[in-house]
């Protein structure tokens, strides 16, 4: 699974140049499931491209909000299940920081859409918190949101360490798997979520080191950041992830 968040970026010229960058490096092999999440607001502008042609692509949407009704500015559950969104990104750290969003209100969010569409859970240590050697601590207490709910095979966690989004340093690769196999263990400890999910790692992945972790056995794909806002580097990672490397 590769998933492209474009967080605040993008406009109508920039959907149209990706695409055609993306679909003239894409080797088309319906292997990967690949996610898109734009701003909410273009959802409908990229269903409207020829990547709506490629069963492979999946719509999806960034963040929701906790309810709906008098919520200014807010987009809910109900608005991108009717745009047939295939996922919805919970609890980015960016979100957690900027948005002061705290471990109640993420469930609040997951609960809405709990197997009704996938749900990415982000989760990710400070540099702070890593130098302290305190990051399985921190990862226990962020996944501790899924306690209680039942998922049929709809959630995908992605990891992503705070201090390698966008800084172009990331932790090593066996570090990577270690991390992404103790976060298997720890949802396959909550009774209710016994299966094994999809592990993503996000921060700083890019078409020259993605294949560096994909080589890794408990890694099951990326969530990207910067790297995706380019058609043709995005659809390199996936190649890449498939097996195909043209860079």
């Amino acid at each position: 699974m590769i998933v492209a968040n474009w967080k605040c970026n993008g406009s109508k010229a920039m959907i149209n140049e990706w695409t055609n960058n993306f679909l003239t490096n894409y080797v088309e092999m319906k292997k990967a499931f690949i996610g898109i999440a734009p701003p909410s607001i273009y959802i409908d502008s990229i269903l409207d491209t020829k990547l709506s042609k490629l069963k492979e692509i999946n719509i999806g949407s960034q963040d929701i909000d906790i309810s709906s009704g008098a919520r200014t500015g807010a987009i809910s559950s109900e608005m991108i299940l009717d745009f047939d969104c295939k996922f919805s990104i919970i609890g980015h750290s960016e979100r957690r920081q900027f948005f002061n969003e705290k471990n109640d209100e993420i469930k609040q969010k997951i609960l809405k859409i709990a197997n009704k569409t996938l749900t990415i859970l982000c989760v990710g240590e400070t540099e702070e918190e890593n130098k302290n050697d305190q990051t399985k601590d921190v990862l226990k207490r962020q996944l501790g949101v899924i306690k209680d709910i039942e998922f049929n095979d709809s959630l995908v966690v992605a990891y992503e360490p705070v201090w390698a989004i966008g800084t172009g340093t990331t932790p090593t690769p066996d570090k990577i798997n270690e991390i992404h196999k103790f976060i298997k263990d720890v949802v396959q400890s909550f009774s209710d979520n016994s299966a094994i999910p999809m592990v993503l790692y996000g921060g700083s992945v890019n078409q020259d080191n993605a294949e560096n972790f994909f080589k890794e056995e408990s890694v099951d794909g990326a969530l990207i950041g910067g790297a995706s806002l380019d058609g043709r580097q995005f659809a390199n990672i996936i190649n890449i992830f498939n097996g195909i490397n043209l860079k």
